[in-house]
């Protein structure tokens, strides 16, 4: 395979990514474009323009795509209901497939015939990265340098940046590997790489713990129309406001902390946690949402797909046919998930105290124990004689034949 001359690198600032852009004009001889999509990383996008052309990239180009992300990823994810092996809210995965296309977007335009990333040989975010590049830009060609190169620790990396010069911030004092968007943060590594240690208190950084938060508890409510989140507290916010002020609530009552040993596409186990504070309000809420608009056999086999649609995300396969035929399913399913719902949180936990909607499927006449005119009671002998009439002439056989 010929070498490249110009490679678009998924850069993010931190460590691996910072001595990538040497490493490849070392062994490809090429010039480097740096693509950066800020999709929430707060203060660790800061001066990375500076560092990116320190390192030696020839080009950086760095973008405000929170906005995106939030409507364009989350709230489909939401709408679907997706969470992974019951607890991750998958704040990483759906992640990637935005910032590979953006990547692949900047590579096109700037004429570069290759791609890079960080991700290492054993984790998901290769499979995610690579899928995405088969996806939309088939033809480009690939490096992984954890694929290929000598480095094969955190303290080969620091004596490769040292011996180069290259400005990095991490340190071997630097314990956990973490990953951070609006939606998220993710740490692994350290102490939680033995499922046998409970994480250290030093692990958590957008929530309180449970214990240290207010003895009073915080009352939210959440508006959805057509089962995407557009209101706080009766405020029309736009997807990036509504999220953010719940993160900043939900972490200051010790909202979303998950500790998970989870499945890698890979076919490794791997431990990790992970803070979602506003998400956690989020997924409960359109979930409580659901169970008062959906009709039972709707509600239930979108739960069935939800599984799907989770493990399809957590594997890269954003960018599918499938999961355009799932969206417009979901699409139909939230027609009517229209209304609002009041949360209350307390000490780490969320209780739900109030669900409305126009749509609600929930009829006090026919529900209440006092005895309505909507519901006759004596429709029930037949509807139970029918179905146990397998059951009753299954008995009937065996006895029988005894």
């Amino acid at each position: 395979m010929n070498k490249p001359k110009k490679v678009a690198l998924a850069y993010s600032g931190g460590l691996d990514t910072s001595v990538i852009i040497p490493w490849l004009r070392e062994n490809y001889g090429c010039e480097v474009v740096a693509v950066c999509g800020d999709i929430g990383q707060g203060d660790e996008l800061e001066g990375i323009v500076e560092k990116a052309k320190s390192s030696g990239a020839s080009e950086i180009h760095v973008e405000d795509m929170r906005e995106e992300f939030v409507t364009q990823y989350l709230w489909p994810m939401v709408r679907a209901g997706a969470v992974y092996e019951h607890k991750y809210l998958l704040g990483t995965s759906i992640a990637r497939p935005l910032l590979a296309k953006r990547q692949v977007e900047v590579a096109l335009r700037t004429g570069c015939d290759a791609l890079s990333h960080g991700c290492t040989g054993k984790g998901n975010d290769q499979v995610r990265f690579e899928l995405a590049y088969k996806a939309l830009a088939p033809h480009l060609q690939v490096i992984a340098p954890w694929r290929e190169w000598t480095i094969r620790s955190r303290e080969d990396a620091l004596r490769y940046a040292a011996e180069r010069k290259i400005p990095v911030d991490a340190s071997t004092t630097k314990i956990y590997s973490r990953d951070r968007n609006i939606w998220h943060i993710s740490h692994e590594g350290g102490a939680l790489e033995d499922p046998a240690n409970a994480p250290p208190d030093d692990v958590w950084m957008l929530t309180r713990h449970p214990w240290e938060a207010p003895d009073t508890p915080a009352q939210v409510t959440i508006g959805f129309e057509r089962g995407t989140p557009v209101s706080v507290d009766g405020k029309k916010m736009s997807g990036v406001e509504i999220v953010q002020a719940l993160n900043k609530l939900g972490g200051e009552h010790g909202i979303g902390r998950i500790d998970l040993v989870e499945n890698r596409f890979v076919g490794i186990k791997s431990r990790g946690c992970y803070e979602t504070p506003g998400g956690t309000q989020i997924v409960l809420a359109h979930r409580e949402l659901e169970a008062l608009t959906l009709d039972r056999s709707t509600l239930h086999y979108k739960q069935r797909l939800a599984l799907d649609y989770a493990e399809m995300v957590y594997n890269g396969f954003w960018f599918t046919p499938l999961r355009e035929a799932l969206d417009a399913f979901v699409s139909k399913t939230q027609e009517t998930v229209t209304g609002e719902v009041t949360l209350r949180l307390r000490k780490g936990q969320v209780d739900v105290l109030s669900r409305q909607s126009p749509y609600s499927l929930y009829s006090l006449d026919i529900a209440s124990f006092t005895m309505g005119a909507s519901y006759d009671q004596k429709d029930a002998l037949g509807f139970i004689n029918l179905l146990g009439l397998p059951m009753k002439v299954r008995a009937s056989v065996l006895g029988s034949q005894k």
